[in-house]
């Protein structure tokens, strides 16, 4: 069976290639482009080349730049520009990773794609990871449900230390298992506001308001906050902490409360992406990537889900991903907080 692997220039992905090899697949291997980090494409694409090499596998550069700015970073700016938090790469892994990418596996006559996420498919679920502390399923809960029976996730049932321990017995790769690790967000290299400012003029004076509409202090620019945040504004007067409840992109205002201000027990969502039949269920829902799961009910109609929350979920944010888990830690369906 022959599978492309997609090969990031780490140390997952490449012990991910040996992992296929030394279960008799037919391997080749794929490094993505994504952005315009040219020294970043350098480095990667060597060490690409020198896992190939280490292999004896065909290694391709496919070129994804133009996409990639349309479907990923082009709504991550402009996310932020409307006030809202968005999720970069749970769109790039349906839309680049296992869409376009899957398009290329199948021009080389490929059978299945794998990647080098901790993760699991069980019983035609996306599964969270062995490794808790690396899972990644969070990250994949908005693939197309249609293209799960093409994955592999070598690492699903490894853990990280391991790998990289493996890794670092073999000479012709070990130097993979001591370097950085890549970023959350491939593009951002320092913060996301440093990314905003390309585009934008983020340094934009404005209001704060309570909940009662009343002005009560000064921001530096709605761009630089997020639902939760407690820093960065001025409030006159104020002896307790206050957080971002609110964000008015049009006025240029943000609006701030105390910590109950923040509670959420319900809550919906578009872009419902359902992995099984069911519209009405129970699950435990994630509201962020490292957020604790809460139990819920789920009732879906016409691809917006109403979430009622059995418990407080405090900063629930507009454009992030809520992901649906079942008692196993199996992926139900997601959708992105309206």
């Amino acid at each position: 069976m022959k599978v492309l692997m997609a090969l990031s220039g780490g140390v997952d992905s490449s012990m991910s290639a040996k992992f296929l090899q030394d279960q008799g697949y037919s391997v080749v291997g794929c490094y993505m482009m994504l952005h315009g980090r040219e020294d970043y494409h350098k480095k990667n694409i060597e060490n690409v080349k020198k896992v190939g090499e280490f292999l004896g596998i065909d290694t391709h550069v496919l070129d994804l730049q133009d996409t990639f700015k349309k479907e990923v970073y082009d709504l991550f700016v402009n996310s932020y520009k409307d006030g809202i938090t968005p999720n970069p790469c749970a769109h790039c892994n349906r839309l680049i990773k296992f869409g376009a990418l899957w398009e290329f596996a199948k021009s080389l006559g490929c059978d299945k794609i794998a990647t080098g996420h901790y993760a699991r498919i069980d019983n035609g679920l996306i599964k969270s990871a062995a490794d808790e502390s690396k899972d990644q399923s969070y990250f994949l809960a908005n693939l197309d449900p249609k293209i799960l029976s093409y994955i592999i996730f070598p690492l699903g049932d490894k853990f990280k230390v391991d790998i990289k321990a493996a890794a670092a017995q073999i000479p012709q790769i070990s130097s993979l298992a001591t370097q950085k690790e890549s970023s959350e967000i491939c593009f951002v290299e320092t913060t996301y506001i440093d990314v905003l400012k390309q585009h934008y003029n983020t340094n934009l004076p404005g209001i704060v308001r309570n909940a009662n509409g009343e002005a009560i202090g000064t921001h530096e620019g709605y761009m630089h906050y997020t639902i939760g945040k407690r820093k960065g504004f001025k409030i006159t007067g104020a002896h307790d902490p206050h957080y971002v409840t609110a964000i008015n992109a049009s006025a240029n205002e943000i609006i701030v409360g105390k910590k109950d201000d923040l509670e959420c027990y319900s809550f919906k969502t578009r872009n419902f992406n359902n992995f099984t039949q069911q519209n009405d269920f129970d699950a435990l829902v994630k509201i962020r990537y490292r957020s604790k799961p809460i139990p819920c009910v789920v009732h879906e109609s016409n691809g917006v889900a109403t979430v009622e929350l059995k418990d407080n979920a405090g900063a629930v944010a507009s454009g992030q991903l809520a992901v649906f888990y079942d008692d196993n830690q199996r992926v139900l369906a997601s959708g992105f907080i309206a």
